[in-house]
């Protein structure tokens, strides 16, 4: 309440003194009215400011000096070249606001990149403020599972996107490939959902890397500018980048972290889809994608049996189930109709089948 009285009072002070002293040349009343007008433009202005991080101001304050520095130097040449008119003089006032304008908006965006920590002092308590970013790449973007995560609010910072993955994902929504283009359509919808969502802050950045060639090389050298987390699912860019100090948030270990947690001997109900590698083993998969491996139960594919548990095995591809069936405590069998054209099989079920060949590690 107190800032509005002396926001309220400095808008009258102005609008007083421009009625005294008729700056700008017009009737009596009009000029308390310009006045005030100025006063309440001026308010609005620091208002906005207190919105601004002091990052942003300093790198504000620097890019205008600097700009205004260069509209000198311009305006030396600009002297020298024309004769003196209005021409000349109309040049002169232009360059200065152009690169004033420039330097303070450029000054203002790349304020952010500032280290204030290091100096200390009043400066160090600007690092509580610091901005968490978080960088998508554009297979988690087409993956489609960072939507529904990003609605449970889950997420906090700002989302960056890059122009260089926006491309990408243009280029794959414009394949000739029919999946190919379905996949990066899909992509761009997930992208629409995201910036509709009320909990994130999306913010879609220019940087580039000339000079990198490779775009998983680009996503860790622009997380080491923004001193950013990486939110992916592909294995490879979680390896590299966690081995260049970068940190990564893969949404397959999110996934594989949520899965039920089940330990030797529970029991379980389960539908035998096809037969194992090793001899007389069924599989079977989990409503998540989890491959569940069953002991004598080859005989059984196309039913539902109770299973009991013998060992869990975690990997960094997923986790894997190894259970028993035993026909001889087994009270009855459903029959179910088999349809393993509909049945979906999840991508890392997938890679865990190379090891059922080595049940003896369990």
């Amino acid at each position: 309440m107190d800032l509005v009285l002396i926001r309220l009072l400095f808008i009258i002070i102005v609008g007083i003194t421009c009625y005294l002293i008729q700056p700008f040349g017009l009737v009596h009343p009009w000029n308390a009215i310009a006045g005030s007008s100025l006063g309440l433009a001026i308010v609005l202005f620091e208002w906005r400011l207190r919105h601004v991080s002091l990052k942003r101001l300093i790198g504000a304050a620097i890019g205008s000096i600097l700009g205004i520095i260069g509209a000198y130097m311009f305006s030396l040449v600009i002297r020298n070249s024309l004769p003196d008119n209005a021409t000349r003089s109309f040049m002169q006032i232009m360059v200065m606001l152009l690169m004033a304008y420039v330097g303070l908006i450029v000054g203002a965006n790349k304020g952010d990149l500032l280290n204030l920590s290091a100096l200390g002092g009043v400066f160090g308590g600007e690092k509580q403020f610091k901005k968490s970013f978080k960088i998508l790449d554009t297979s988690v973007i087409i993956d489609g599972r960072i939507a529904d995560i990003s609605e449970t609010a889950f997420l906090d910072g700002i989302i960056v996107i890059p122009q260089f993955v926006l491309r990408e994902l243009q280029l794959v929504a414009d394949s000739s490939d029919s999946l190919k283009r379905n996949r990066g359509r899909r992509g761009l919808d997930i992208l629409q959902r995201l910036q509709k969502s009320a909990h994130l802050q999306i913010q879609i950045v220019e940087d580039d890397f000339p000079a990198v060639r490779e775009v998983d090389l680009k996503l860790i050298e622009l997380a080491k500018v923004y001193e950013a987390k990486i939110i992916t699912n592909d294995f490879n860019l979680n390896k590299v980048a966690q081995l260049q100090g970068v940190d990564v948030l893969n949404i397959n270990e999110l996934a594989n972290s949520l899965k039920p947690i089940v330990l030797p001997g529970e029991g379980m109900k389960v539908f035998i889809l096809k037969e194992g590698k090793e001899y007389n083993q069924g599989v079977a998969y989990l409503d998540d994608g989890t491959m569940v491996v069953v002991d004598n139960a080859r005989k059984m594919i196309g039913k539902t049996v109770d299973i009991s548990v013998t060992s869990v095995l975690q990997t960094t591809a997923g986790k894997m189930i190894f259970g028993k069936w035993d026909e001889r405590t087994a009270p009855r069998v459903e029959q179910r109709p088999q349809q393993p054209a509909t049945i979906a099989v999840s991508g890392e079920a997938k890679k865990l089948e190379s090891l059922v060949a080595e049940p003896s590690a369990e």
